[in-house]
Parts: structure tokens; sequence; C-alpha cells
């Protein structure tokens, strides 16, 4: 692990993205890998010694590469994995998790959501989030059952993707909220539509540019940031199908990519 080193960068699937562009945006000239566990999605649907595992098993891959941080991007990973992470690899590891402080720092009306899988918002990490930050609003929690899988799929913009949108956010509208958190890095794909349903009165709370500046910081203090300054480059892995993955890789990251098969001890 020295300078030169890439960045790795893991979600169960795709959603994870959604930091990695933010990444990508702050450290241009940085080499990143990206693994999408793409045969587990969603973790929101598996029990914790699952995810524990598979962060496990991606962290000893991403390490294998010569990773010289860890971004966990993804909430529910995070809430079982990191403190073991943390305890097992003596590098920075960065997480995630429902952005409630400054949610709650911005709403007016005193109400904001939070839109998430199950698994996180039922985590013992997110009940001391709501401990800490939440006395000062009043926070609703709203599982999205299935909009991980249209985010796999590709699916955005289309008519399922609308319905269940609707469905999750117009109750929680009626009530006042004001200020929506994307708990689920996948959500971030679907703030166009989130946008559009809720109107613009309702702001949209999403973490990624805070997980960037908390890795800068962590990099710059441990003197792991590149000095070289050629354009970074990135390298994108998935345990499900690679040829399934690939063209919502591509789309999803704007450009055409190749998407290679974690190798089976990862898996």
């Amino acid at each position: 692990m020295n300078t030169s080193s890439p960045i790795g960068v893991f979600d169960s699937g795709v959603g994870g993205l959604s930091i990695l562009r933010e990444i990508r945006r702050d450290f241009a000239n940085e080499d990143l890998l990206y693994v999408a566990d793409s045969a587990f999605v969603p973790y929101g649907e598996k029990s914790p010694r699952l995810i524990e595992a598979r962060s496990v098993a991606i962290a000893e891959f991403l390490i294998d590469r010569k990773a010289k941080a860890i971004v966990v991007a993804c909430n529910t990973a995070t809430g079982a994995a990191i403190s073991t992470l943390r305890s097992r690899y003596c590098m920075p590891i960065i997480g995630i998790e429902p952005a409630v402080k400054p949610a709650v720092e911005k709403t007016v009306s005193g109400i904001v959501a939070v839109l998430a899988t199950s698994r996180t918002l039922s985590s013992g990490k997110f009940a001391k989030l709501l401990t800490r930050f939440g006395d000062d609003a009043d926070i609703l929690i709203q599982p999205c059952t299935g909009l991980v899988e249209q985010v796999e799929t590709g699916e955005l913009q289309g008519g399922k993707t609308r319905d269940l949108i609707e469905k999750y956010l117009l109750p929680l509208l009626e009530r006042g909220v004001d200020t929506i958190i994307l708990g689920c890095t996948h959500y971030a794909f679907l703030a166009p539509l989130i946008r559009e349903i809720a109107g613009p009165r309702v702001s949209i709370v999403d973490p990624a540019a805070a997980i960037a500046h908390e890795l800068r910081r962590r990099l710059e203090g441990n003197n792991l940031l590149s000095p070289d300054p050629r354009s970074g480059k990135e390298a994108f892995w998935t345990s499900g199908e690679p040829d399934d993955v690939r063209p919502v890789v591509s789309q999803l990251w704007k450009a055409d990519v190749e998407v290679g098969r974690l190798p089976k001890r990862y898996c």
C-alpha cells in the first residue's frame, strides 16, 4: 500500500457507483476499483451475518489488488460490517450512513423522511443516529422494497419505478415532509424522478459528497494521496454475470466499460 495504490469501493450492486462518481469528481488522478456484489443483491433482504461475510470477502479482494483505502458504498453493509472491517484491516475504511444530522439542520417544516432498505432502518447503527440527531425533528422512516431492483436493471424512469416511488413518497408528502434523506446509494440514481414527484420545495439529502470529503481527509491524514498528475483509471468487477451487469454499469457510469468476474474464491 502506497500513494500510487488504488482506492477500492464496493456495494451490493451498482448503487455504489453514485459514490464512485463523486470520488472521481474529487480525485481525478486516483485509480479506482469497484466491486458490485450482484450475485447477492439486494443486501437489504439478507442476514447481517451474510452481509458481514460478503463484506470481508470483497475487502480481501480489494486488498489483494493493493487498495490503499476501502469505501463501503452501502448503508446496509456499513451497518453490518464496518466494525469488523476496521478491526481486521489497518487502512482507511470509510462507511456511509443516512445523513440524519444535515437533514435535521436543513428542514423547515421539522418533518424529515428517510428512504432506505428495511435492513438499514432496523440496524443498531441507524437507531444510534436517531438518538444522536433526531430529537429536533419528526423523522419518518420508509422502507422502499423494490427500488434497488429497479436500479439494478437500469429502470430509472419507467412506469413501475414511478409507481413505487409514488407509493412510498406521496403519504410522506401528505404528512408535511420537506426533506428527504436518500438512505441507500441506489436511490441517488432515482433522484431526478424523486424530485419530479416531490416538487421543488422538498430538499433531497445525498451523502455522496460528504463521503468523498471524508475519504480525502483520511488519505491526507495517512499521506496516501497520489502525487501523480495523470488521469486515474477505473476497473470494475461483479460477483454476478458480467454480461448482465456491464450494460447497467455503462448506463450509470455514462461510458462503455468492461466488467470482470470476481474470482470464485471471493464469492
